[in-house]
C-alpha cells in the first residue's frame, strides 16, 4: 500500500474559499434558473488545481455535519461568534455535495462531529496502513496532525498557492512540533473559535513557554519558576487552560469508517460533463479533458 497516496479535503474551508474568492463586487454567479453557484464553482476549481499539483491516488472530502458537536456540549461559547453564513452559499452546501459525489469521491461527515475529527480519524487510521496523506485545508489548527507521513497543506491567497508543511517544516518555520500546536492553542485561545484560552497570554509568551517546558503540563508542573505575572495569569485562569487545549484538540478516533478502496481518484468524465452541463460550468466542461489526464 505503500504507493498510496490519500488526500483529505476540508470541505468547508475550499467552499467557503470559493464563495468570497468569487462573490467580489456583489456578482453572484448564478445558473439561468436562479441557483448561486459561485461557491461551488470555486471549490472546483481549488479541488483540481491541488489533485493536479499533489497527484493523490485516493481522494475523501470531509464535512461540518451542523453546528452542535461534542466541543459546543463543553462549553456554549464555542465557535458561537460566528455570523450566518450568507443567503446565497445556503443552497450550495447540498449542491457541492453532489458535485463532490459526481466525481466518484466519498462525502464523509458524522453528526457531533467537525470535519477536523473526520480528517484526524482517517489520517491515523490510513497512516497505520503504510498510506501517505495530504490534507487540504486553509486551517492551521491542522497543524496539529502533521507526522511523518501525514503533511498538511495550507492554501495561501491567490490561486495555486500552497504551503506544505511535515514535521521539519513546522519545526523550522513555527518552532514547535505538532503536539504542541494544540498546547499553544490551549493557552492563547482561538478568536475564531470564540474561546479565549488564559487571558494575557499573547502568542510570543506561549511560544516562549512551550519552548521551555515542552508542554502545558510541563508549565503547570514548574509554576514556581514563572515570573510573578505569568504565574499569576495562569492560576487565575487553570481550568479554562485545560478546556481550552480539550477543545482545541482534533479527535482522531471519531467512530468513522471510510475504506481507503472506496476512494480511489477514478472520476468518471461523462458523469462529471453531465453534473457541470447540469450547473452550466461551460468553462469547466472544456477543461475536463484536460483534467481527465490527472486521472489516467
Amino acid at each position: 500500500m505503500d504507493n498510496n497516496n490519500v488526500m483529505l479535503i476540508d470541505g468547508m474551508a475550499l467552499l467557503f474559499r470559493g464563495y468570497y474568492a468569487n462573490s467580489y463586487g456583489g456578482y453572484i454567479r448564478k445558473t439561468s434558473a436562479g441557483l448561486p453557484t459561485n461557491a461551488v464553482y470555486g471549490f472546483v476549481k481549488y479541488m483540481l488545481d491541488a489533485i493536479s499539483r499533489f497527484k493523490p491516488t485516493h481522494v475523501i472530502c470531509c464535512w461540518d455535519m451542523g453546528s452542535k458537536t461534542f466541543r459546543t456540549e463543553k462549553y456554549d461559547g464555542y465557535k458561537a461568534n460566528r455570523p450566518d453564513a450568507p443567503l446565497e452559499l445556503v443552497p450550495q452546501f447540498d449542491l457541492v455535495k453532489e458535485v463532490v459525489s459526481s466525481f466518484n469521491i466519498p462525502n464523509v461527515g458524522i453528526a457531533g462531529f467537525e470535519a477536523d475529527d473526520c480528517i484526524g480519524t482517517l489520517a491515523r487510521k490510513f497512516e497505520s496502513d503504510d498510506t501517505n496523506v495530504h490534507i487540504l485545508t486553509g486551517d492551521h489548527d491542522m497543524l496539529q496532525l502533521v507526522t511523518d507521513r501525514t503533511r498538511v497543506i495550507i492554501m495561501k491567497k491567490g490561486a495555486s498557492n500552497y504551503a506544505v508543511y511535515d514535521a521539519q517544516t513546522l519545526l523550522e518555520e513555527k518552532q514547535l512540533t505538532a503536539a504542541q500546536f494544540i498546547d499553544l492553542k490551549g493557552l492563547i485561545g482561538d478568536t475564531s473559535d470564540n474561546y479565549p484560552g488564559v487571558k494575557g497570554i499573547g502568542e510570543k509568551t506561549a511560544v516562549k513557554l512551550l519552548l521551555e517546558y515542552e508542554s502545558i503540563d510541563g508549565i503547570v508542573a514548574n509554576l514556581p519558576s514563572l515570573s510573578k505575572s505569568v504565574k499569576a495569569k495562569i492560576e487565575s485562569d487553570l481550568d479554562m487552560l485545560h478546556l481550552c487545549r480539550e477543545l482545541a484538540t482534533i479527535k482522531c478516533d471519531a467512530p468513522i469508517d471510510c475504506a481507503v478502496e472506496d476512494s480511489l481518484w477514478r472520476p468518471d468524465p461523462d458523469k462529471v460533463r453531465e453534473k457541470f452541463l447540469e450547473l452550466e460550468f461551460n468553462s469547466l466542461v472544456k477543461e475536463i479533458s484536460a483534467f481527465h489526464s490527472v486521472v489516467a
